[in-house]
């Protein structure tokens, strides 16, 4: 092999060995990356709670996203409905008028009336199992890809305060909301707190004693409408 041979094969595997490292440090980022975020298993009560305010936000990209703030403050407000219908029954409600079952257990808050009951996609199955329907793996799975690719961004941050939350929460740990001194919403007296969501349209509304938290109280939060209840005494 002359010396010109030999400084081109040296030259080829300098090459060579930059994009060999150049692919695995590819391959290897998501990876390592993802390790950012790590939601509790689905089968836990944490996890449950984790996945349905995961998937009642919207993220960057989503419709209806906003900011940051906003769906945290939905995730939030969300997590306070299950905790008004468990704790925080105004006088002259039942519990089982506002979530449909007599509990105190926020789980059965949220699986109340089956897979398409109180929380659309999250039940109990046949065997007992705490279970969500594939649209709702298949979304969160998706924001976990993203969140771990590059360095933790918006996607991570929201992911974990998720997390945080439901952790808070369950540890016992005063969580206050927004709603909570509302008094009156003309023409109603109200209870305060609220007590539940839907999509943020004109054609959705609970019905009955329900009454719409408006705009100027921050009613509408990461495309979701929270209600209030009429003061009853």
């Amino acid at each position: 092999m002359t010396l010109l041979q030999i400084q081109n094969y040296k030259i080829c595997n300098k090459w060579f060995l930059f994009f060999f490292a150049l692919i695995l440090l590819l391959l290897i980022q998501p990876y390592n990356s993802s390790a950012a975020v790590k939601l509790p298993p689905a089968s836990t009560k944490e996890g449950f709670i984790t996945l349905l305010l995961i998937n009642e936000a919207p993220f960057p990209g989503e419709k209806n996203y906003k900011s940051e703030e906003d769906t945290k403050l939905a995730m939030l407000s969300i997590l306070l409905v299950l905790d008004n219908r468990l704790k925080h029954i105004p006088s002259g409600y039942l519990q089982k008028h506002i979530a449909t079952v007599s509990t105190k257990n926020i789980i059965d808050i949220i699986t109340a009336g089956g897979e398409r009951g109180q929380v659309d996609g999250f039940y109990i199955n046949s065997s007992g199992k705490l279970t969500t329907v594939p649209r709702v793996t298949r979304r969160v799975n998706n924001l976990l890809n993203i969140a771990g690719r590059g360095k933790p961004g918006r996607f991570a941050r929201l992911l974990n305060y998720a997390v945080k939350i439901s952790q808070d929460y369950l540890k016992g740990k005063s969580i206050k909301g927004m709603y909570i001194n509302l008094t009156v919403i003309p023409p109603h007296k109200v209870t305060g707190r609220a007590y539940s969501w839907m999509t943020d349209s004109m054609s959705f509304h609970p019905g009955g004693k329900y009454v719409t938290i408006p705009d100027k109280d921050k009613g509408s939060l990461g495309g979701n409408r929270f209600f209030t209840l009429q003061k009853l005494k």
